[in-house]
């Protein structure tokens, strides 16, 4: 897994790429990206699969702020992102929000 960012000049924006990893991912067929920047809405931001079994997603975000996300696997199974800049208690109980600092 892993967090891209890419920092714009001219806005206060950042490109951030989302990947699962498609040994993290398994034999998924839907991977959401759920998240403070969606509402948590669980099929609003759906990743890609790329040809090397990855899946990922690019989101402009806006900076200066941090933002909770998981990501949703077959909209069964709730994973963190090992790669987040940091973690924040859930309320699920299940395991902690990833956040992505930008």
């Amino acid at each position: 897994m892993s967090l891209g960012k890419k920092f714009l000049k001219s806005k206060p924006i950042c490109k951030v790429t989302f990947t699962v990893d498609k040994e993290l991912a398994k034999d998924a067929v839907t991977v959401s990206l759920v998240g403070e920047f969606n509402g948590w809405e669980t099929g609003a931001t759906l990743l890609k699969k790329q040809k090397n079994g990855n899946f990922s997603v690019t989101l402009d975000l806006e900076t200066g702020r941090e933002y909770q996300f998981r990501y949703l696997i077959d909209d069964t199974t709730w994973i963190s992102d090992p790669a987040a800049d940091k973690y924040a208690f859930s309320p699920f109980g299940d395991c902690d929000n990833s956040v992505v600092a930008l």
